[in-house]
């Protein structure tokens, strides 16, 4: 992604993508509930990208792809990902995946379709990656915000699934005042294609 990084730190990456994400059009929808929200929701986009880790030792993001399925009755936009990232200035197949990053264009919990999507990427990437002799998890974050201001949105949380622990969880907060996390439940798959969520 040009003009974004590269970081030294999976932290300082993820924080940094989520107003680059949220600022892009029809990104968020702003508070459901709120005036013309209906309209603002219909227009609405995800945006998609991956935060991963390279040779040099740095965090980078892909472009960003809009891409998504759309299902009607759940009000939910899924993005669709490319399993991987063509970086013409490292060998194929050394790139490390850590998130899947995508917006949700309102404060929506993780839909059926993301949890899926990381799920199969696993498959194919791996779920833990040997970073600098740490061991990071594979996940999937969804950003939102609550602004109803559709040109300037503040980046408000995001919500994580991870699949190696299950946890499924909800970041809000911000720089200023620190995030905090809240474990919402945890995803036990049965089988490839049925799981239960067991609340928190």
């Amino acid at each position: 992604m040009p003009g974004f990084g590269p970081f030294n730190t999976f932290s300082d990456a993820l924080m940094a993508a989520c107003p680059v994400i949220l600022s892009r059009p029809h990104a968020t929808a702003g508070r459901k509930g709120a005036q013309d929200f209906d309209v603002r929701w219909r227009v609405s986009k995800e945006y998609c990208a991956w935060l991963y880790y390279t040779p040099a030792g740095k965090y980078e993001m892909s472009m960003l792809t809009d891409q998504s399925a759309l299902d009607d009755l759940d009000r939910r936009k899924s993005c669709l990902l490319p399993e991987t990232v063509d970086d013409a200035r490292f060998p194929a197949g050394s790139l490390k995946y850590v998130f899947a990053l995508h917006n949700h264009p309102y404060e929506g919990h993780l839909s059926d379709g993301d949890l899926r999507m990381i799920v199969s990427m696993g498959r194919v990437h791996g779920w833990v990656m040997e970073i600098g002799g740490k061991k990071v998890p594979l996940s999937i974050v969804a950003f939102f915000s609550n602004s109803d201001d559709l040109d300037h949105p503040s980046c408000d949380g995001f919500f994580q699934y991870i699949p190696v622990t299950g946890e499924l969880k909800r970041w809000t907060g911000g720089a200023r005042t620190g995030w905090r996390q809240e474990v919402l439940g945890t995803v036990t798959w049965q089988d490839e294609m049925h799981y239960r969520i067991d609340q928190k």
